[in-house]
């Protein structure tokens, strides 16, 4: 499954709605405002939960601003996943004006 370095990229905006979205982000960076319906698994912990990763369909990953997930992205594709950047991040999902969530109820914010 070699695509050599072309790994595919989307802005937040285009992601679908009923898209399989992994946030690479850290602990603090989630709970203070992510996407509904993500799957948090940190950048640092990736390879150790990476089986938790549906392989059968397209799967964006997300962090702040595109650097981390385009790591991720990297990784996945090298395992075998379909997978493509949020090239924008969290930072592009709100300034979209995308629905975030926050685990503490208070307004959900990109930390």
């Amino acid at each position: 499954m070699d695509r050599g370095s072309e790994l595919r990229a989307v802005p937040a905006a285009e992601v679908p709605a009923q898209a399989y979205l992994v946030d690479v982000r850290e602990d603090d960076e989630w709970l203070a405002g992510h996407a509904p319906g993500a799957q948090h698994i940190p950048l640092g912990v990736l390879s150790e939960r990476c089986s938790q990763i549906p392989q059968d369909r397209d799967v964006y990953v997300i962090c702040r601003s595109g650097g981390r997930s385009a790591r991720a992205v990297q990784a996945l594709d090298a395992g075998g996943w379909q997978v493509l950047n949020v090239a924008d991040g969290m930072l592009g999902w709100e300034s979209a004006g995308r629905t975030m969530a926050s685990e503490s109820g208070a307004v959900p914010f990109v930390a």
